[in-house]
């Protein structure tokens, strides 16, 4: 009878002795600065005389090199721009062109949306019209 007692106390306490795990995650830090008084230098008794004389000022300055006539240069802006990406993996699908002339620009952008359907958007912008984009959805063949 004493070892079913035994036992059965063992049983209970393994049973309620449960999992302890790691605990909890510490971090600390310590930035101690101990303030000392400030000593410093006696000030310096004399100073040197002041300038007797001084240079005379220049009669006359030298012509600027270049004459500026108020007129900036332009670099006229234009480029082209195109990049795709096809990863078979992550199933990400997309491409864009974009072109510039001066201050018009043009371009699409297309993507494999997740239903499978693709989205094509052409924009063009330019100081007349501002911004105008056309979007087009059409089902992946």
């Amino acid at each position: 009878m004493f070892s079913k007692i035994v036992a059965l106390s063992a049983l209970l306490a393994a049973a309620n002795a449960g999992h302890l795990g790691h605990g909890h995650a510490v971090s600390s830090q310590s930035i101690v600065h101990h303030d000392e008084p400030a000593h410093y230098a006696a000030p310096v008794a004399h100073y040197a005389a002041p300038v007797a004389h001084y240079a005379a000022p220049v009669a006359h300055y030298a012509a600027p090199v270049e004459h500026y006539d108020g007129h900036d240069t332009y670099a006229h802006p234009k480029y082209d721009f195109e990049y795709s990406v096809a990863d078979p993996h992550t199933g990400d699908h997309k491409a864009q062109h974009e072109s510039r002339d001066g201050d018009a620009v043009h371009g699409y952008y297309t993507l494999v949306q997740p239903d499978g359907s693709v989205r094509k958007v052409e924009y063009t912008a330019d100081d007349h019209h501002g911004l105008v984009m056309l979007s087009i959805n059409a089902k992946k063949m």
